[in-house]
Parts: C-alpha cells; structure tokens; sequence
C-alpha cells in the first residue's frame, strides 16, 4: 500500500449490500462571494470485505483501484462504532 493513499472520514449510512458501505463525508466550506458556509456531503461507496462497519459508525476510508463501477474506496478503520442499543 503506498503511503501517501488519500483518505476520507465520515459516517455510515448504508450496509445493506454484500461487502459494500456507503459512506456519507460532510465538507464545510465557505461561499466565495456571499461568505456564508456551506455543508456539502458526498457520498462513497467503499469495499467492506469482512461485513465490519454498521449504520452510524464513523470510519477512516482510503483510496484504492477500482473494485467495480462504483467502488473505488476500502475500509481502512472503524473511528467510533455505533450504539446499537434497542430500546
């Protein structure tokens, strides 16, 4: 793995496909001309090969070659897991 492998932090909203999160990584920025600042959130699609992350866990994802059409991510970490808890 190369060292300098671009990676993204954000949250879990989806688990529901075989080996495969969608990651959803928010990004604060400023508008040019009006100053105001903005959340844009994009989603990826990243390689979970063992079934590891769940809805609402915060992960570490890194670049990697292409997987399929969509999935140009892997799952390097799991930052903070989710509390599961039913009520």
């Amino acid at each position: 793995m190369p060292s300098q492998v671009k990676t993204k932090t954000g949250r879990v909203v989806s688990d529901k496909m075989n080996q495969t999160i969608v990651v959803a990584v928010e990004n604060v920025i400023t508008h040019p001309l009006y100053k105001k600042r903005i959340k844009q959130t994009r989603r990826f699609q990243a390689h979970d090969e063992h079934s590891e992350a769940h809805i609402g866990d915060v992960v570490t994802i890194g670049e990697t070659r292409p997987i399929s059409k969509n999935k140009t991510y892997r799952l390097l970490q799991i930052n903070r897991k989710a509390d599961h808890t039913t009520a």
